[in-house]
């Protein structure tokens, strides 16, 4: 009878696992074919090898605004100071959003890339454009509702870079964005006729659910960090949340968001010690290590560990400006993300276009010298690790360039 009960149960486990499988690609709006042809040059792909897999295609529901800026046709483009891309485990795809500086415009549409169908999909066409400083010439689409600027279709009226504060929580399975930006809030309110003494104080974090296609703006009450340009934001499946970090004379500190309390605490890291010195400042690059269970950030010439268990920050790399064996980290210019297969990170130095890669325990820099095809010229580039293909996906519009750095 046991051994019944014991079957049964293990059919019901198994058929649960199957179907939520099968639920999560169901879930996938649109749902598309292979590219078949890609897939057979990923698979062919050598260690250490680059490989021009063409132009991707684009889909999604656009609207005038979208079509007005070509988007239909070239996809989101790479922005500035909006590089980076966050994957998604569970849609099995790369997911991107943020502002230009202001050309040839400033939108908060969303997307993702699908290398496996070889697609951009828009996921959130984007509002009416905004102008550099204001809500732009046409506000019509602004509501100021809970103090704070929306669109009539819940998206943010205000859209800033997303410099390195752009996460994904793969438990709420959203995208997490610190959406900060320099527009006088105070001026564009009263422009709306409301009051503006009523404007949320808190942190602009907001998330996008690419299922439901939706943006959420996360209202908290005290206490809360302030949210300076060029922070990092990324979660930790260790802490159940995600950090905020910033360390630059507006805050030095590194804050925990735990999005089903939708509250914030400071960790204070390093208590005791000194943070100013150990921990990445702004304009830093990054990513999560789930094997180390780290944070590994470079800003500039210097690179930083954070052990979120210790919950100490350390400096490891701190090279002179001109060190040729180091790379240049900016959250603007140079990307990295982590290659789950080697355990390195690899960042990407986009204005001469060399790659370089990290041993987090070697704490060491070495500069890559790829074979195949060369990487397509053009600029503002967009990059992501695909961990299913085992590739550094390198997007320019929709030219797609792929580098495997180990078997």
């Amino acid at each position: 009878m046991f051994w019944k009960y014991f079957l049964i149960n293990c059919l019901l486990i198994s058929t649960f696992f199957i179907s939520s499988k099968i639920m999560a690609q169901d879930a996938l709006n649109p749902k598309l074919p292979k590219n078949e042809s890609v897939l057979l040059k990923l698979k062919e792909l050598k260690a250490n090898h680059g490989v021009l897999l063409g132009k991707a295609v684009v889909h999604g529901d656009f609207n005038d605004i979208a079509r007005d800026f070509n988007l239909h046709k070239s996809g989101p483009m790479g922005r500035d100071f909006s590089i980076k891309m966050v994957w998604a485990p569970d849609r099995q795809r790369a997911l991107f959003c943020g502002a230009n500086h202001g050309v040839p415009h400033r939108l908060n549409d969303v997307w993702e890339f699908d290398l496996a169908s070889f697609s951009w999909i828009m996921l959130y066409a984007p509002d009416n454009n905004r102008d550099y400083t204001g809500l732009g010439k046409d506000f019509s689409d602004v509501l100021f509702k809970n103090g704070v600027l929306v669109t009539k279709r819940g998206g943010p009226a205000v859209i800033g870079h997303t410099w390195w504060g752009l996460t994904y929580d793969p438990k709420e399975k959203c995208v997490l964005f610190m959406n900060t930006w320099v527009t006088n809030l105070k001026k564009a309110v009263e422009q709306l006729g409301k009051d503006a003494s009523e404007i949320y104080p808190g942190p602009p974090l907001w998330s996008f659910n690419p299922a439901t296609k939706q943006w959420k703006m996360h209202l908290v009450t005290k206490p809360f960090p302030i949210a300076p340009f060029g922070g990092m934001l990324e979660y930790i499946p260790e802490l159940n949340g995600t950090i905020w970090h910033t360390n630059n004379w507006q805050m030095q500190a590194t804050w925990l968001f735990e999005y089903k309390s939708n509250s914030w605490r400071n960790l204070e890291a390093n208590k005791g010690g000194d943070f100013a010195k150990a921990a990445a400042e702004p304009e830093q690059v990054g990513y999560y290590d789930p094997n180390r269970k780290i944070i590994v950030a470079h800003r500039h010439k210097a690179t930083s560990h954070f052990d979120p268990q210790k919950n100490v920050w350390q400096k490891f790399v701190n090279a002179d400006k001109d060190a040729p064996d180091v790379p240049y980290g900016h959250d603007a210019y140079a990307p990295m993300v982590y290659d789950p297969k080697s355990g390195h990170g690899l960042l990407m130095e986009l204005r001469t276009r060399i790659l370089w890669s990290y041993d987090p325990d070697a704490k060491k820099w070495t500069k890559l010298a790829p074979e195949g095809d060369a990487i397509p010229d053009g600029n503002k580039p967009v990059i992501y690790f695909d961990p299913i293909h085992n590739v550094l996906v390198y997007i320019q519009g929709t030219n797609v360039w792929a580098y495997r750095y180990k078997i």
